[in-house]
């Protein structure tokens, strides 16, 4: 019989999940559902998706409990409701948590402990945007459903095999001691990719890869045997490319500016630059790139063509980082669906030798590299619950691959 997985990422007013059916002495992971309570706390929706994409209609009593959400506790009540009521007849054996912060100490998915738990507590500095929700889903869900094994997958984890000299700062040594480190993240979507990879490029996949995460939150990773060797983000989800409504990277002088000057205090500071930076600063619009490429406004145009120059750059120090450049991949909501944007990031690159064939990149590639290119560039799709549910059945005790 049928049994689920059940992959959570739990935001600060939302819970994203998806749910993955495994069948006894199968090869594969299928999901079957996915969808997102959002607004917790303000006018909360919920959303179910089937595995065509199509919108399943709820029943009424949903609707009714769902307007009653009030908090993460609320939504995870209604949550399993829907599951246990839906899927009564898929045994739940295991939630898998998308964790953004696994320190240094933690380069794998594991079962949560109270030890475990203990110390993701202790990363909450690091990453207090995220971190905290995604600790108290790990809390709660251990109240409301004890019985059931839960598996953290780390975002950092991936980028653990960067050598030490790519992930230090030139800081004193007792603060690296300290855990001020380069860490990276988006890490799920790398591991995904880097699994995928021999689909596309058979052997060459083990060769000078960058991959391009382009969202709302945006990265690069250079990887080498398809292995984490550099990334764009570092201490924090802030640092980088430009994003939806994070800055980036920047002097670490104008916050102090800021502060002494301006009269910031740290909450205004970060609100600033995690909230009202990025595509939406730059343009005072929007900081959805799609409305931004439909926007005639010039500071749309301005906002564009600098997530455009920084994303050339970053891409030129990563290959340095390399040693030379053989494969560019997009993936991500922008990397994947704006082939407006890829090919003005390629035209950015073409001291690199890259090309690409204007016909495949509007159609979406996979492969949308022109035949006289030197580096072969691709779009493929991402998909980190996946790699959160494979992972998860993996530590559970079963060994389906996760097509």
């Amino acid at each position: 019989m049928p049994s689920t997985i059940l992959v959570i990422n739990a935001g600060s007013s939302s819970i994203k999940f998806a749910v993955f059916s495994v069948v006894e002495n199968s090869v594969s992971l299928r999901m079957t559902y996915h969808g997102e309570i959002a607004s917790i706390g303000h006018q909360p929706h919920f959303t179910v998706h089937d595995c065509t994409d199509k919108i399943v209609e709820l029943e009424r009593r949903f609707l009714v409990n769902t307007k009653k959400i009030r908090n993460h506790s609320n939504a995870f009540s209604v949550l399993f409701d829907w599951i246990n009521d839906c899927l009564d007849v898929w045994p739940l054996i295991a939630v898998g948590h998308r964790v953004v912060h696994g320190g240094t100490e933690y380069s794998v998915p594991l079962i949560v402990t109270k030890e475990i738990l203990a110390n993701l507590k202790k990363f909450i500095p690091l990453a207090p945007l995220h971190q905290p929700y995604q600790v108290a889903a790990i809390e709660t869900l251990a109240q409301q459903q004890p019985k059931i094994p839960q598996v953290v997958c780390f975002d950092t984890a991936f980028h653990r095999t960067q050598p030490l000299i790519a992930q230090q700062f030139a800081l004193p040594r007792e603060l690296q001691q300290q855990g001020i480190l380069k860490y990276g993240f988006h890490g799920l979507s790398y591991e995904y990719i880097a699994k995928v990879l021999p689909k596309y490029l058979g052997e060459a996949a083990e060769g000078r890869v960058v991959v391009a995460h382009l969202g709302h939150g945006a990265s690069m990773c250079a990887m080498k045997a398809r292995r984490s060797i550099a990334t764009t983000m570092t201490f924090s989800p802030l640092d980088g490319l430009v994003m939806g409504t994070r800055c980036g990277a920047l002097d670490p002088a104008v916050v102090l500016y800021l502060m002494k000057e301006k009269s910031m205090d740290i909450d205004t500071v970060a609100d600033l630059l995690n909230n009202k930076s990025g595509l939406l600063g730059v343009s005072g619009i929007s900081s959805d790139m799609r409305e931004l490429l439909d926007n005639d406004s010039p500071y749309a145009a301005e906002a564009i063509d600098l997530f455009v120059y920084c994303a050339g750059r970053e891409l030129g120090s990563l290959a340095a980082a390399l040693g030379g450049l053989d494969t560019l991949v997009f993936t991500a909501g922008i990397g994947e669906h704006s082939a407006v944007i890829r090919e003005r990031i390629c035209r950015e690159a073409s001291w690199l030798g890259i090309r690409v064939d204007k016909e495949t990149n509007a159609a979406g590639g996979p492969r949308i590299s022109a035949v006289d290119s030197s580096v072969s560039v691709w779009t493929i799709s991402t998909n980190e619950e996946s790699i959160i549910a494979e992972n998860t059945v993996r530590v559970i005790g079963k060994t389906p691959y996760c097509k």
